[in-house]
């Protein structure tokens, strides 16, 4: 199979209907979401954009492309918060390489790559700060945060009363207004075998 360079993926990727990763010359397809996880998605793009409203950071959606320089992965991940001007790959005015919080929503399909793979991608972005692992089957984020001897610190809010704490946007958000109106589906303790 032919690896397509950077630029083909960013070619095919500008004219397509449907979004796709890209790494080391390969394409994902990424699969649509369910409904807990637009509206939660939603939900954290209003609460973020809220509460930045009057600073120098910026909340975007799953719409703006990331690149982690260091390793050549393209993604779209669900949120990212910019402090300050926008950096963009070279070549490019469409993908960002300079967030300092990431965001995902974990889904079954996802969850294992989120928490693992991708995420050794994300901690080679030297302006990442914080990084958001959020939950569809019940009200709970897991926040790592990174350390100035460059260890990740895992922090946790669970329950719709709590707050999360963002040290590097000096704002909090509030787990009500993330998971509003979510019917939460509770994930099975094993996955189904197969019969």
């Amino acid at each position: 199979m032919r690896r397509l360079t950077e630029a083909e993926y960013f070619g095919i990727e500008r004219a397509a209907e449907f979004k796709s990763e890209f790494f080391d010359g390969e394409t994902f397809a990424m699969a649509g979401g369910t409904p807990q996880h637009s509206l939660i998605a939603t939900n954290l793009a209003r609460e973020f954009g809220n509460r930045l409203m009057n600073g120098r950071c910026l909340a975007y959606n799953a719409d703006l492309r990331l690149k982690i320089e260091a390793t050549g992965l393209c993604t779209y991940p669900d949120l990212s918060v910019i402090c300050g001007p926008l950096r963009f790959a070279p070549g490019t005015d469409d993908t960002v390489v300079n967030p300092t919080l990431l965001v995902e929503v974990l889904s079954v399909s996802t969850e294992a790559y989120d928490r693992g793979r991708k995420f050794e991608h994300y901690r080679q972005v030297p302006t990442l700060q914080e990084y958001l692992l959020v939950s569809q089957t019940e009200p709970r984020i897991e926040q790592f945060i990174r350390q100035p001897d460059g260890r990740w610190l895992l922090n946790e809010a669970a329950g719709l009363e709590k707050g999360l704490e963002s040290p590097s946007l000096k704002i909090t958000i509030s787990l009500g207004e993330v998971f509003a109106k979510v019917s939460f589906v509770p994930a099975p303790i094993r996955p189904p075998s197969p019969r």
